[in-house]
This record gives structure tokens, C-alpha cells and sequence, in this order.
């Protein structure tokens, strides 16, 4: 057997290895190579054809993040084509997306922006290409399907800001952000402890369609902190997760995870800007319950709710949703729960590696990554 097929039977294999922490099994994914200065990065667009629509907020996001980290935004074939166009070819999405993985001079992928139909590329996706080309895919809200794709296909993806939605941040990046794409993406050492952001979050909504708001930064609200609500000692799991509303898209798919990859995972969760209320969120738990998962798992990781007209006031509600279903419901008191989190549609937010061990102290009240994310 030649070397290329040694080393692509050994990736094959790490696909159903799990990994040994402690006493425990976890889920052990093929990471992709760490990003560098120089890294050429592929611009997906996989849902909404923002970067058509809203062209200079695009263009703001590929600057900011190309000054930051020195590297070098491609577009694909079709990422700025129209926006009623995109919607109509969910195939020429999924070309771009394998056209990147495949490319060997593509060093990682970033979605341009979310949306709500990335669903109808499941039919056109070779999760062959992706397990054969492991590279950094980066994005968030309905990109959580095809972290979902990365996910069957066996590697390492993360659940961070896009080019237009996080990277394209009126006035500037977030310090934090950016922090936390450098440590997770751009090093191979341990990430280690995820530290709560502490100079104010927000989710206000500038239009992008004028060009002025870009240059005025967006309002703050004072930090919140974290919520380490039910739990004790160190819960250790992988994690695995996305959009609220998009993994319920997702399910009976065939990018559905199995009962085995549960189990042992810390499922972080995050709800969009169309604020979908408590009580969704506690019916989309039960059925999470009835289903086998959540006695598997380890724990559960909330962002902060998104929508503009959810006040902080009412974030509570969430939390009584999800205890209503861990303690009224059904005996899941095993289960860690924190919430609060900066990750999401509430900006700035910290990458969550998908796949990637963490370990919830409640002891400390803080969260780690116990490994470094990438190769």
C-alpha cells in the first residue's frame, strides 16, 4: 500500500475512534491544520446571498479580517452573485463549498454569512471531500449545517463569526472575538480557560444597507457574567451543538448525529435573532429527552438568547425552560447546566470548537478547552 493511502486508511480510521480521557470515551475528530499569516481563506456563501445584496459589508468584513491576521480572503466562483440567484441554485453553494475543501491551496473556509435555507445543500455535499481535505471551517446560525456535514465526515469545525456577522463588527473588531479566533485557530497550543467577556455585549441592529452605520460602533450592554446554575465538581465532554432553530432543521436528516456521538458531549446551544421564545426551546429539549440524547450527555452550554427584543430581564425564562425539562420533566439532574454564554447571535462571541473537549469546573465557575483545536 502506498504512503497516500496509509495515511488516508489512518484518517479513516480516526473517524470512529474514540477518545480516552480519564476513564471515559469521547468523540475524537481529525483536526484541521492551524491558520497562519499567509493562510488563504476561501469565502463561502451557503444561505442568504448577503455578500451580493449588501456588497460594502462584505467587502468590510474580507478588510478587517485580512488586517487583523494577515491573511488573504478568496471568493468563490459564486459567493457574490445575486441574492435571488443564490436562493435558487443550492447546488452552486455546495460546488463552492467542495471546490474549497478540494482546492490544496485553500487553507480554510469561512461563511460568508447565515440565513435560513443552507438545509437544501445536504443532496450536493461529498462528506468524502471533506474527510479527505480537513481544513478550518468557520461560521455560525444556519452554517450549523454544515458543521453538521464536518461532523459526519469526521473532523474538527467551529462555530464562530462570519465574514459579514462578526468579522465585518461596525468600527472595528471586538477585541474578544478576535482574541478568540487568534488562540483557537491560529495555535496549536492547548486553548485552555475560556474567560466570560467583560466590556459589554450587545445586540443591537445597525441596517447594513447604509453604508454610514458601518463606521458607527454599535451600543454596549454592561456584562452579565456566567450562570452556573446546576452541577458540581468538573464535567468533562466534547462538544457539539449549533443554532437552536437549525438543528431542528436538521433532524431525521441524515446529518442527524447518532445516539454515540451524544454521548459523553456538552451541548452548546444558541438561539437567532428571530428570538425564539422559552417555551421553544423547552420543546425542543423534550424532544431531545425522549430521544435517548440527553441521559447520554454530559451537560448542556446556553449563549445568551438572541433577538434585539429580548431584554436581559427575561433571560431567566430560558433558564427556567431548560430546568423545567432537566428537573420537572425528566430525572436529568446529571446533567451540568451553565448559561449566559458569548457565543452567537449576541456579539462579541468566543469560537466553540466542534468536537473539542471541555471541562466545566463548578468548583471554579469556569469553562476550559482541554486540547488545542487544530494541528
Amino acid at each position: 500500500m502506498s504512503r497516500p493511502s496509509f495515511v488516508l486508511l489512518g484518517l479513516l480510521l480516526l473517524k470512529c475512534t474514540l477518545l480516552t480521557y480519564g476513564k471515559t470515551n469521547y468523540l475524537m475528530l481529525i483536526k484541521p491544520k492551524v491558520l497562519q499569516k499567509g493562510s488563504r481563506i476561501a469565502a463561502v456563501t451557503l444561505s442568504w446571498g448577503g455578500p451580493g445584496a449588501v456588497p460594502h459589508r462584505y467587502e468590510a468584513g474580507k478588510q478587517q479580517l485580512e488586517d487583523a491576521f494577515g491573511v488573504e480572503l478568496v471568493s468563490m466562483e459564486h459567493t457574490m452573485k445575486p441574492a435571488e440567484w443564490i436562493r435558487k441554485h443550492p447546488e452552486a453553494r455546495a460546488q463552492d463549498l467542495m471546490t474549497a475543501f478540494k482546492d490544496p491551496d485553500i487553507d480554510g473556509i469561512i461563511s460568508t454569512i447565515g440565513g435560513s435555507d443552507s438545509i437544501r445543500l445536504i443532496p450536493f455535499i461529498d462528506l468524502d471531500v471533506i474527510r479527505d481535505n480537513p481544513k478550518v471551517f468557520l461560521g455560525y446560525s444556519d452554517t450549523t449545517v454544515t458543521h453538521f456535514a464536518c461532523l459526519k465526515a469526521g473532523i474538527v469545525s467551529f462555530y464562530g463569526p462570519s465574514i459579514m456577522a462578526g468579522f465585518g463588527e461596525n468600527g472595528g473588531l471586538f477585541p474578544y472575538m478576535e482574541d478568540s479566533v487568534r488562540k483557537t485557530l491560529f495555535s496549536t497550543e492547548r486553548v485552555g480557560k475560556l474567560l466570560p467577556n467583560t466590556d459589554g455585549w450587545t445586540k443591537q441592529i445597525l441596517p447594513w444597507e447604509d453604508p454610514k452605520n458601518q463606521s458607527i460602533k454599535r451600543q454596549l450592554q454592561p456584562s452579565l457574567g456566567w450562570n452556573f446554575i446546576q452541577g458540581q465538581g468538573q464535567v468533562n465532554g466534547h462538544l457539539i451543538g449549533g443554532c437552536l432553530e437549525v438543528l431542528e432543521f436538521l433532524k431525521c436528516t441524515p446529518y442527524w448525529p447518532t445516539l454515540a456521538e451524544f454521548e459523553n458531549g456538552l451541548l452548546f446551544l444558541e438561539t437567532s435573532e428571530e428570538a425564539p421564545s422559552p417555551e421553544y426551546l423547552k420543546r425542543f429539549l423534550r424532544n431531545l429527552a425522549v430521544q435517548g440524547v440527553l441521559e447520554r450527555m454530559r451537560g448542556i452550554l446556553l449563549g445568551r438568547p438572541g433577538g434585539e427584543q429580548i431584554n436581559p430581564e427575561q433571560f431567566s425564562e430560558y433558564d427556567q425552560a431548560v430546568l423545567d425539562i432537566l428537573q420537572g420533566e425528566f430525572s436529568l439532574g446529571h446533567l451540568c447546566y451553565i448559561s449566559g454564554l458569548d457565543f452567537g447571535h449576541s456579539d462579541p462571541m468566543f469560537v466553540v470548537p466542534q468536537g473539542i473537549l471541555a471541562e466545566a469546573d463548578f468548583d471554579q465557575k469556569s469553562l476550559s478547552l482541554l486540547e488545542s483545536a487544530v494541528s
